[in-house]
């Protein structure tokens, strides 16, 4: 308990510190007198030469504190845009298209993590008559993402999003447009409208919007999953956990 009270005071003190530095104007406003600033710095050097833990939890505790914050912002900023996430009409939406539950997706063709999670998202749909998946195409991972990006989508203009993602997804061979070319003839596109189609307005626009969205939500990383409008996910998850939080979504939807 008393580390506990002095990881508070730590943190408190590290804060007010900062303040003091980022606006000096204001630190003659304060209530700590010379003396009780110096005693602070006493103290705190003192305990941090008996434990000096103390100072990486107080780090964490201020790191959680900051993500927390930017969690509850980027939840708000999603309840207040339903129609760019779980509403979203200009998505591929698979699954229910009129379910009670959404999971919004937001994955790079060239992510390792989310190609493996292709099969968990398979069986998620099959198995849960009420979901609506949204997924959001972004190319996180540089030039060879962004080609592969505009393809899946282009590849959803001739209604074949779900076979070319999945070949293209999992083709091992050196990335780029003949690549994606021979992807297309195997999966029975047209390689030329497909290729066309990658630098229309519509494609073009559709990325940048999902760009737009992932920094709104300070997205670090792919996949990341929203839950509803209630969790976010970063990184890959199991089957057994997305199942877990569709649970707890269908819960609170069902309270009155």
């Amino acid at each position: 308990m008393a580390k506990f009270i002095l990881i508070r005071f730590f943190i408190a003190s590290m804060t007010f510190f900062f303040a003091i530095k980022i606006t000096p104007a204001r630190a003659h406003s304060t209530s700590f007198t010379p003396a009780q600033r110096a005693e602070i710095i006493s103290i705190m050097r003192e305990a941090l030469k008996n434990d000096p833990s103390i100072l990486s939890d107080a780090i964490t505790a201020l790191q959680n504190k900051v993500s927390d914050k930017q969690t509850d912002s980027a939840l708000e900023f999603i309840r207040n845009n339903p129609d760019q996430f779980r509403q979203s009409t200009t998505d591929i939406v698979l699954g229910n298209p009129h379910g009670t539950l959404s999971l919004v997706e937001f994955y790079d063709p060239r992510c390792t993590y989310c190609r493996k999670i292709l099969p968990d998202l398979k069986r998620l749909v099959a198995d849960e008559p009420q979901l609506r998946l949204v997924e959001k195409v972004i190319p996180a991972l540089g030039a060879n993402s962004v080609i592969d990006a505009e393809a899946v989508l282009a590849a959803g203009l001739q209604h074949a999003y779900l076979k070319f993602q999945k070949a293209l997804m999992f083709d091992t061979t050196a990335p780029g447009i003949e690549r994606i070319r021979r992807v297309a003839v195997e999966t029975g596109l047209n390689p030329d409208r497909l290729v066309r189609d990658m630098k229309s307005p519509a494609v073009v626009s559709k990325l940048a919007n999902n760009m737009a969205l992932a920094r709104a939500i300070g997205l670090d990383g792919t996949p990341t999953f929203i839950i509803g409008d209630q969790t976010i996910i970063p990184g890959a998850v199991s089957l057994e956990e997305l199942k877990d939080l569709l649970s707890q979504l269908k819960q609170n939807t069902q309270k009155p």
